[in-house]
Parts: C-alpha cells; sequence; structure tokens
C-alpha cells in the first residue's frame, strides 16, 4: 500500500479569498481544492490517501510522518506556503511531487529544484506514468505533457469524500478546459488551450449526483475558464440535462461560473442558464476604453456597448461579477476616472480591478520583454496593487491611480450606490429558494451587529437595507451577502496601499 498526503498550500489575503467574510457565515474557506481532489480520484483504490486543506486545518508533523509522498498543488499565490510545506516535508525526509499553475515552465523563480518531482501539465495525461514508476520505485524528477492535451471526457469524478463540506462557502465543477479567443495578457490559453475541451452531460450529472449525494445544498462553482466557448454543445447537450436534474432535485442548487460578455448577444442562452440555476456570471471586461481592448486583444468586448451588455444579462436574472485592468499602454490619463464611472453605471457590485500583469508564456510577457519592460516576477494576487511590467504612464501614475479606483469603488457610499444600481436592474428567477437556515439567520445577525453598528457607512447600510425589503423582498439576502462582501473589499482596498508602496520603492 501507498500512501499518499495531498496538500493544499495556504491561500494569503486576496480579493477571492474572501478571508473577512467568511466568518459572517461560518466558513473557512471559498471552495475547496478541486485539482487535488481530481487528482484522487485518478490514483489507485488501494492506495491510502489523506488530503489536507491549510486554508481551513492545519498540517501536522504527523500527518507528513504518515504519508510515503506528499503531494502539492498551488497557484502563484500560495507560494510562500507551498514553500513552507516543501521544506516541511523534506524535514520529515518525505519526497515532494509538486504541480499546478505554480510548477509550469515560467515560473522557475520558485526553485523547481526544491521538490524532488515536478509535474508540468495536466493529471489525466500524466498521473498514469507517475502511478507505474512509483510502484515500481523509480519515480522521476520531471514529468511533461505531451503536445497533445487530454480528453477530459476520460476525467473522473472528483474524491469528496476527502474533504469537510462544512467547511466551504462553495463547492466546484469543471465542465470544459479552455477559451477559444487569445487576450495579449491571459495565460488561460497558455495552459489550457485554444480549443474548449468538455465533458459530456453524463459526467457533469455524475458530479452533481455525486454533490448531492455527499449532502450538499447550495452554489456550485462552475470553474471553466470561459463556460459559454462551446455554445452549441452548452444548448443542445448540457445546460438541457442541467435543467432537468436541478428540476428533479427542487432547485437544490446555485450556480456561478465565468463567461465572456457575447454572453448577452444569446437570447436562448441566457435563459437557458437562468432556468438551469446560474445566478452569478464573472465577465471579463477589462476596460471601458476602446483602444486598451484593440491593445490587448479582447475580441469578445471591441466594438461592443459594454454597459448596455451587463445590464442585459442583469435582466435576465444573473448577477454581474467583472474583472478590470489599468496600465494598458493605450490607456488614457482619464482612464481611472472612467473605471470608477463604468463600475458605478453598471451595478457591478463585485469589481475586481487589477494592475496589468504579464504571466510568463503569454504574448504581452513576450512583449514586454523584448521591449525590456519587465520588472521581477509578480505575486500571483492581480488586486495587491502590484505588477511586474513598466508601464507606459510610469508606476506611480498607475499605483497613485489604481489606489484611487480601489479606494472609491469600495467606500461605503459608492458601494451602496452600486448595489441599489443592480438591484433595480436584476429580475430574479422564480424558483429561487429561500434561505433561512440558522447559518443564514447567524450571517444576517453578524452583518447587521459588525457592519450596520460598528463600520463606517452605517446610515447607508441601513438605507438599503429598508428599500430592499420594501422594493426588492426577495433579494434582500442578496443584499446581505453583498454588505458581507462589501467588508472584506473594503480590507483588501486598504491593503492594496501597501501594494502601491511596494510598487514605487521597487
Amino acid at each position: 500500500m501507498v500512501r499518499i498526503l495531498l496538500v493544499y498550500p495556504q491561500i494569503p489575503e486576496t480579493f477571492w479569498s474572501f478571508k473577512h467574510a467568511l466568518k459572517f457565515v461560518s466558513r473557512r474557506a471559498s471552495f475547496p481544492p478541486l485539482g487535488l481532489l481530481t487528482v484522487a480520484s485518478l490514483l489507485p483504490s488501494s492506495w491510502e490517501l489523506k488530503l489536507v486543506d491549510m486554508n481551513v486545518g492545519s498540517l501536522s508533523n504527523r500527518d507528513l510522518r504518515w504519508a510515503d509522498y506528499v503531494f502539492v498543488s498551488a497557484m502563484v499565490a500560495q507560494q510562500d506556503s507551498a514553500r513552507d510545506v516543501i521544506a516541511r516535508s523534506h524535514r520529515e525526509g518525505k519526497p515532494v511531487v509538486a504541480g499546478g499553475p505554480l510548477f509550469r515552465p515560467g515560473y522557475e523563480f520558485f526553485g523547481f529544484d526544491l521538490v524532488d518531482c515536478l509535474v508540468s501539465g495536466e493529471a489525466e495525461d500524466l498521473l498514469p506514468r507517475i502511478v507505474k514508476d512509483i510502484e515500481n520505485g523509480d519515480l522521476q524528477r520531471r514529468y511533461l505533457c505531451d503536445d497533445e492535451r487530454p480528453d477530459i471526457a476520460n476525467s473522473p469524478v472528483p474524491r469528496w469524500s476527502l474533504v469537510d463540506m462544512h467547511r466551504y462557502e462553495m463547492m466546484s465543477l469543471q465542465y470544459s478546459r479552455g477559451c477559444p479567443f487569445d487576450c495579449e495578457f491571459c495565460d488561460i490559453v497558455v495552459m489550457n488551450g485554444h480549443v474548449p475541451r468538455t465533458k459530456s452531460a453524463q459526467q457533469v450529472l455524475a458530479e452533481l449526483d455525486a454533490l448531492f449525494e455527499s449532502g450538499w445544498r447550495g452554489a456550485v462553482f462552475f470553474t471553466d475558464d470561459n463556460f459559454i466557448g462551446n455554445k452549441k454543445k452548452l444548448k443542445s447537450e448540457i445546460l438541457p440535462a442541467i435543467i432537468g436534474w436541478n428540476r428533479e432535485n427542487g432547485y437544490r442548487f446555485s450556480f456561478v461560473t465565468e463567461a465572456s460578455i457575447n454572453l448577452a448577444d444569446d437570447e436562448e442562452l441566457m435563459l437557458m442558464m437562468n432556468e438551469a440555476g446560474f445566478d452569478v456570471v464573472f465577465v471579463g471586461i477589462e476596460s471601458p476604453n476602446e483602444g486598451s481592448l484593440v491593445e490587448c486583444n479582447k475580441m469578445p468586448n471591441k466594438g461592443k456597448d459594454l454597459l448596455a451588455a451587463v445590464k442585459t444579462i442583469q435582466n435576465h436574472g444573473m448577477q454581474v461579477q467583472g474583472g478590470f485592468i489599468v496600465g494598458f499602454d493605450e490607456d488614457p490619463p482619464s482612464i481611472f476616472r472612467s473605471q470608477i464611472e463604468f463600475i458605478q453605471r453598471s451595478g457591478i457590485v463585485t469589481a475586481m480591478v487589477g494592475m496589468l500583469m504579464a504571466p510568463p508564456g503569454t504574448r504581452l510577457f513576450k512583449r514586454m520583454e523584448a521591449e525590456g519592460r519587465l520588472l521581477p516576477s509578480g505575486t500571483g494576487n492581480n488586486t495587491d496593487g502590484t505588477t511586474n511590467i513598466v508601464p507606459k504612464m510610469g508606476l506611480e501614475t498607475l499605483a497613485r491611480g489604481y489606489q484611487e479606483v480601489v479606494t472609491t469603488i469600495y467606500s461605503p457610499k459608492p458601494y451602496y450606490e452600486r448595489i441599489l444600481t443592480f438591484l433595480r436592474e436584476y429580475r430574479p428567477r422564480s424558483t429561487r429558494r429561500s434561505n433561512y437556515s440558522p447559518r443564514y439567520i447567524g450571517a444576517l445577525l453578524r452583518c447587521m451587529w459588525t457592519i450596520g453598528l460598528k463600520q463606517e457607512g452605517r446610515l447607508d447600510f441601513w438605507r438599503l437595507f429598508a428599500w430592499t425589503l420594501r422594493h426588492k423582498p426577495r433579494c434582500f439576502h442578496m443584499y446581505i451577502t453583498f454588505a458581507i462582501q462589501g467588508y472584506h473589499y473594503r480590507q483588501v482596498a486598504a491593503s492594496a496601499g501597501m501594494g502601491q508602496m511596494k510598487t514605487q520603492s521597487g
């Protein structure tokens, strides 16, 4: 028997960590480590497995001593914790097998020599070889994927028995990998390719069944790079299957995903997603400046009325979360005020704003390298007020403008005004279930005490509290969620000031 300890390093405070919001809802982390759970399902059933997610629990020396091998998967933002896990594993004499975004070509600064076995590629392709070599006592130093990407139609149901679902706010499911577009700054196509590879409807339903049978009731995040990358299959097979499944199970799941803005062009697709239970979609808006969109080759956004597109999606019962970037070469001096105005007018409550970054392997990275404009590698946290390029507007101007944007949009008054703008546009689906669980009641009481009585912006909080109860009572739970998330965003925005100082001193 082989004993494998799967370790997911700690995520620092980031925009998406929701560190400051999770305590309101009595959860430890937003999502479970879906990649490691999928890896676990690809390992032999005869092997003994244990998973430690350091975001919900601690890694003990006893855990390390138990293992024959330590499997580590990490994103770039987790690099400090990953180094610590590797060092502790080695002190206990345990070999480390490492994979994930942090361990792909371009991130050699991390120190790939720290790990005993480097896995650069997708698990479905490489794990059969790794398993065979472990069983033969011949584990190699490095495993690289073949040129052809693996067919995820063979990917198994994640091994949910390894996690305690009650510690997480949301579960995860991946239907596709890859994106048909080629934005200059995006490394998705570097990792997963241009052609979306998809699972079958049977696979998706099997994963939903597994979550349901494990006792999960609530939100599920489809972690796809672009959920609508293959519209034809989505509309003909996947969404009809999800619609039927959710109806049969009493609409106990709601869904969140990521998609390109051209979702707004497809009435049928929006209606089907709404019927299936999709409530939230993250969209890369990037910039209201057309020249910046042309520069970065943001194809679905070019020449489009982005404000109208956002409101169209909101009118179809889906909250739009948005990604925004400042620091493009084509950004005019007015870009910071333009970003603020667009975000406020759009009613995008969750607006993730970051400085332009050039991830290794991207076309932007290669262009910046050729122009001699690369700075030391970034932190992997795209909202900490740092960048790894020298912007044409100058680092000081960019840092100062960035700080103005995040401080403004997450100050209480603009934030609550944005919630009101959204609620006026939003048309919730009729199948939404009301949530009056003890956990929700506890979150409501903590929200009223901490945000409604102790924090800046109390008057704005209570005004919209009363307005929502009077005019949009079905959306009251969303309002409370927004208020709690805003508390977190303000802490992150304050931390971005530290990032500004680091950028200027760097």
